[in-house]
């Protein structure tokens, strides 16, 4: 049997914990899989005395994380601490030039700094694994990377924020408001007691900064994601959505057109009917869209500790079976240094068209003086619909126009003229329309 392969693990919160207790309630079996023991024999923390539920007296404390990744006798350092910067980055960093193998679940850190790591990486000859960076538990990172060879794929997208989807199931189920439902998210430990990282849409943007840079070989640029939450998402909008078949998700697109690659996050009317809809509560949900394969799509839970630990525990067993001198796959899918700079496509139209629902003052001309400003932006309407706003409101109505195809701008052009002409009482909602996912 090959000598055992050497674990420090930098960072003991909940996938921190969760990974040591995998690895030694699994060893026997992880063993047999892996033809080598996998033993944890470092760890770094801030405070060594706090009872984390798993025996860890036969490793070696450090309470600095970029000392251990640079002088601990290990093989594999796996960083489980968060951030994109501090001591996350720095003993990364370090442990790829020590010339070990790194795991990570860190989106943040691989949005911003994953090329120049991947650099590392394989001028060293090591693997920088990071399944549990994007969708938990799913694997989607070793799919992409190394199951779909020969495949050319056009488009890539998904709900890749379980706190997120959560907030979206429970309002359309029960009826309840976003700011009820982000209350419950955080009481549960969905959510963060800051959740903005989350609901904003910047947890789902570095994610997808990452898919995209797999899918389409193009160097990692998060900041280059036109990117929207689901802080505005109300009730109406909720039922406005059923009313018209569709469901609200919010999604994480990444395509390829004939002017370069377009990236967004923002929430989508998907039908009903359609296998991405059906994806409820915390759980996430990739498609793959390719040449030969045509669509595949992968479901399944995308966050809490034992999905994450799954994911990172299987990062090391893949190292585990590594031997000496086998070539391992790009860190991105493509080397390093051969990734493409990012090319961002220009403005097009969006095939699915756009839900717009504007709050009016419910007086004489204002549905004509819409209707002119869609017009004069060349937008096209399938339906326009009007509903009171309710009876403690009698002044005002809500007006719903569901569009043909259209442009981003052009919509967003017409709904600032609407504000302009002072017909508005509420802040305007737009909302794209997938016809097909």
């Amino acid at each position: 049997m090959a000598e055992a392969l050497r674990v420090g693990i930098a960072g003991l919160g909940t996938v921190g914990a969760s990974v040591a207790r995998v690895l030694n309630e699994k060893a026997a079996e992880l063993t047999r899989q892996c033809g080598r023991d996998i033993l944890v024999t470092a760890v770094s923390a801030r405070d060594p005395k706090r009872d984390r539920g798993v025996d860890l007296s036969a490793a070696k404390w450090f309470g600095d994380a970029v000392e251990m990744a640079e002088k601990a006798d290990i093989d594999v350092f796996v960083e489980l601490i968060g951030g994109d910067e501090g001591p996350a980055h720095a003993s990364v960093k370090a442990a790829l030039e020590a010339g070990r193998h790194v795991v990570t679940a860190n989106k943040a850190l691989l949005a911003k700094h994953g090329v120049p790591l991947a650099e590392i990486a394989e001028k060293k000859g090591v693997l920088l694994n990071y399944e549990a960076a994007v969708a938990g538990g799913i694997p989607v990172i070793k799919t992409m990377r190394e199951a779909m060879a020969g495949n050319q794929v056009t488009r890539v997208f998904g709900i890749l924020n379980g706190t997120c989807n959560y907030i979206l199931t429970r309002m359309e189920a029960e009826g309840i408001s976003f700011d009820a439902c982000l209350k419950d998210a955080q009481r549960l430990g969905y959510a963060e007691a800051d959740p903005t990282f989350d609901i904003e849409g910047h947890d789902t943007a570095h994610k997808l900064s990452i898919l995209t840079s797999l899918a389409f070989g193009t160097r990692i640029a998060a900041n280059d994601i036109y990117m929207e939450g689901i802080s505005n998402i109300t009730q109406a909008d909720i039922r406005a959505a059923a009313d018209l078949g569709y469901r609200i998700k919010l999604l994480g697109v990444a395509q390829r057109t004939d002017s370069g690659i377009e990236q967004r996050v923002h929430p989508t009317m998907v039908p009903t009917a359609s296998v991405i809809a059906q994806v409820h509560g915390v759980t996430n949900a990739v498609a793959i869209e390719t040449d030969i394969l045509g669509e595949l799509l992968l479901s399944g839970p995308g966050a809490g500790g034992n999905a994450t630990a799954s994911a990172v525990v299987g990062d090391i067993a893949d190292i585990a079976k590594s031997r000496p001198g086998f070539q391992h796959a790009p860190v991105f899918g493509w080397p390093a240094r051969e990734l493409k700079p990012y090319k961002k496509a220009q403005m097009r139209s969006h095939a699915g068209g756009y839900f717009i629902r504007l709050t009016v003052h419910d007086r004489i001309g204002v549905f004509a003086a819409i209707a002119k400003r869609m017009a004069d932006n060349d937008i096209s309407l399938e339906s326009i619909v009007q509903q009171a706003a309710g009876p403690e409101t009698q002044a005002q109505k809500t007006v719903i126009l569901v569009t043909h195809e259209t442009t981003e701008a052009a919509v967003r052009k017409a709904v600032e003229g609407v504000t302009k002409d002072g017909h508005l009482t509420d802040k305007p909602q737009v909302i794209r329309i997938e016809r097909a996912e």
